[in-house]
């Protein structure tokens, strides 16, 4: 679909703003106004195609459901289930993940279908082995809340939209004749694989069953119920792709066939409630959040919830592809962390217990080690009620297992990806005021930090990790230094001075894998020995000293003692001059490179999250408008409205909520307490409403692809002569004046 023709779809599906009441806590003070429509700025095509692995399809924010297409291809820019350059669909899924580098999830596949069929999904380029159809684009209709595609096989209309904890499809079908709707329950995403699953006709208009698989989450549990707005006339299962008898059965790649007459042109509705813990609560989800058969107000709802969480950062540019850029981001920002419990609290824990708790909202789809670095900063600012619920389900998830979540997915620890990434998110938190049991959260952060697994025991017994001991040693040191100077920064606000000097020390640890004579951060393996050989460009992907990258980029991951790490490089010039080279220098990196170092501008990689503080660091060293310029070469040639418009996966939001905070001007660097490195705003003007019930008014005069340097700042009628914008200022609101100029400051 052309851009202007994806423009005024969406303006014209975007017209109504329903007037939904249901807010979460603080609501009544930060509502925006009812007639900002931002979802017409979001288009959820950008990063569908390249690598950026974003899910398509039709969700609400921070939703359990995400119900969009599956293509028939599988790989590795199929993490999400979909990828813009493919043109088949074998179903529409109810979970799937948001640019992720591991494709899991994809639960309950619905596929309508018309005459007879074969129920395997069949092989590329040959229809005749499976009941997959081809669709274009041209004919597909993708926005916040709804996802409308043509199945050009069956001539079948498909529509979807979403609550939180339930999927609504309503098919048109063709010429009259007998219609069907395939359940497939043996299909997954990626690594997803059914090992048990069930299905039953409970009546002709309701059908039950469950779905349990293994994938990138070791042991996921999920059941369904859904209703029919017709009764169907015939039910056939099938074990795989052989038929049964009965209206049950229970086996590892059970499917089921329904059919019903239909006349021409006839709608037929589909609502599925989905629950992590029985069959009986996915039925009173589906009740409570889709009592009704009406698909256009469903479809106005999810809208509108999209514009209530969208309209809490309103902005003015002046250029539409740039709103676009903006608001798609935002949206992205708010595909996870997912709802994971039901209406009435029940919630599946990480031992496998089942728990009620109607006190908070239970969340997962953890992707941490992405989102402390600008995703979850940001939420601080827009999102700080949903913060508290993260930093419950975190504590709950402790509780649990022992330690804080690494990467935890549908009620599974993962432990993906190196450090203990929830303890900045747990301490920033903290530091900010966010309400939380702060004795569970402290004891939750020292307790993940004093394990002795994945390289602890040499960080206390040695001060760093032996490179011959530990793959990915120098990364994972690097990580436990940062999240260890967090756990001091909330032991001296508690008053432990014990634990301040303990923990504190532990945060200079990134000392130990420096190596002065090449000048980068390398592989140790005693203290009189590095590993080599050595070469800052080489990157061996989960065999070598770093994860998902190099010493060039990797030495920078100091953002919790910026000085500390420019005196390590020699002083302030020979800091300057590195961070200069960083950006022009090239090299091998080697065949066994990862994937994601992408995005590259000389060493620097924008499409990996290690590298996303690193423009901001020149602000340390008085040199500004470096960070500026390079700011706005990113904004303008990183980012896209365009299906490759990400220059990397989007891993969750983080991707997202770096042009967000980029774009408004400011982006931390320091892992915890609120300190917001000055960049270069592209807005006019940011209206940011906080759930405290304070409003942020940000002003931004003489901005132009000229006036790219920041001059002078004022803060509600006063200079504001801090090195850095301080997110306690935030929070009282008011008006943030940002003079603009081409004079580099």
């Amino acid at each position: 679909m052309g851009k202007l023709n994806w423009i005024v779809s969406t303006i014209l599906l975007g017209l109504v703003v329903s007037s939904c009441k249901e807010h979460s806590k603080g609501d009544e003070a930060t509502a925006p106004s009812p007639e900002a429509n931002l979802v017409q700025y979001v288009n959820p095509y950008i990063g569908s195609g390249g690598h950026g692995h974003v899910f398509v399809g039709a969700n609400v924010p921070f939703g359990g459901v995400q119900l969009g297409p599956v293509n028939l291809t599988e790989g590795w820019d199929w993490c999400s289930g979909y990828h813009y350059s493919d043109s088949t669909i074998i179903g529409f899924a109810h979970t799937h993940l948001s640019g992720t580098g591991i494709g899991d999830l994809g639960d309950v596949l619905v596929m309508p279908l018309v005459g007879e069929v074969n129920v395997a999904k069949g092989k590329p380029e040959k229809p005749d082995t499976g009941y997959f159809s081809y669709f274009d684009h041209e004919n597909e209709v993708v926005e916040a809340g709804y996802y409308a595609v043509q199945l050009d096989r069956y001539d079948v209309y498909a529509e979807l939209t979403a609550t939180e904890r339930a999927g609504f499809h309503q098919y048109t079908f063709p010429e009259s004749g007998q219609s069907k709707l395939l359940f497939n329950l043996k299909q997954g995403i990626g690594w997803d694989v059914s090992t048990e699953t069930h299905i039953e006709l409970i009546n002709d208009t309701t059908i039950t069953g469950y779905r349990f698989s293994q994938g990138w989450a070791k042991d996921q549990k999920l059941y369904f119920a859904a209703k029919l707005s017709k009764p169907v006339t015939s039910f056939e299962v099938f074990d795989e792709n052989v038929s049964r008898e009965g209206t049950s059965l229970t086996g590892k790649q059970v499917k089921a066939l329904l059919g019903f007459a239909t006349a021409t042109g006839e709608k037929v509705q589909l609502k599925v409630g989905i629950s992590p813990v029985s069959v009986d609560n996915a039925l009173e989800n589906l009740q409570e959040e889709i009592p009704h058969w009406d698909f256009e107000g469903a479809v106005a709802s999810a809208r509108e919830k999209w514009n209530q969480e969208l309209n809490k950062i309103q902005v003015e540019m002046n250029d539409e592809e740039e709103l676009i850029k903006f608001y798609t981001a935002l949206y992205h920002t708010m595909i996870a962390p997912s709802v994971f419990n039901d209406v009435n609290g029940d919630y599946a824990g990480t031992d496998g217990k089942v728990r009620n708790d109607t006190t908070f909202t239970n969340l997962t789809t953890f992707s941490l080690w992405d989102i402390y670095r600008g995703c979850s900063p940001l939420y601080s600012i827009f999102q700080q009620d949903r913060m508290e619920d993260m930093v419950t389900s975190m504590l709950k998830i402790y509780e649990q297992q022992g330690k804080l979540p690494v990467w935890h997915l549908v009620g599974n620890e993962t432990n993906t990806m190196p450090g203990y990434s929830a303890v900045p998110i747990v301490v920033d938190a903290y530091l900010k005021g966010i309400p939380m049991d702060s004795a569970l959260a402290y004891e939750a952060v020292k307790a993940s930090a004093m394990r002795d697994d994945l390289g602890l025991d040499k960080v206390k017994e040695l001060g760093y990790i032996p490179a011959d001991g530990e793959v990915e040693s120098v990364s994972k040191g690097l990580e436990y230094a940062l999240s260890d100077w967090c756990i001091a920064q909330m032991a001296k606000d508690l008053g432990n001075k014990e634990d301040v000097e303990y923990f504190s020390k532990r945060g200079e640890n990134y000392k130990n894998y420096f190596d002065p004579k090449v000048g980068f951060m390398r592989g140790r393996l005693s203290a009189n020995e590095w590993r080599k050989p050595f070469s800052p460009f080489t990157s061996v992907h989960m065999k070598g000293d770093f994860t998902e990258g190099n010493a060039w980029q990797y030495t920078w991951l100091v953002p919790q003692d910026v000085e500390g790490l420019v005196k390590l490089l020699g002083g302030r010039e020979a800091f300057t001059d590195k961070l200069d080279s960083l950006f022009f220098v090239e090299g091998d990196m080697g065949e066994e490179a990862s994937n994601d170092i992408t995005g590259l501008i000389g060493q620097y990689a924008q499409g990996n999250e290690p590298s996303h503080h690193v423009t901001y660091l020149y602000g340390y060293v008085d040199q500004s408008y470096k960070t500026a310029e390079k700011v706005r070469y990113i904004l303008k040639h990183l980012y896209a409205n365009d299906p490759d418009g990400l220059s990397g996966n989007e891993d969750v939001g983080q991707m997202s909520a770096w042009l967000v905070l980029s774009s408004l001007g400011f982006y931390p660097v320091e892992p915890a307490g609120g300190k917001y490195v000055w960049g270069s705003p592209t807005v006019d003007k940011a209206t940011i409403r906080m759930d405290n019930g304070k409003t942020l008014h940000v002003k931004v005069n003489n901005n132009s692809p000229e006036n790219i340097y920041i001059q002078k700042v004022t803060f509600n009628g006063k200079p504001y002569s801090k090195q850095f914008l301080m997110h306690e200022d935030i929070l009282i609101g008011g008006e943030l004046v940002v003079e603009m100029g081409s004079e580099r400051k």
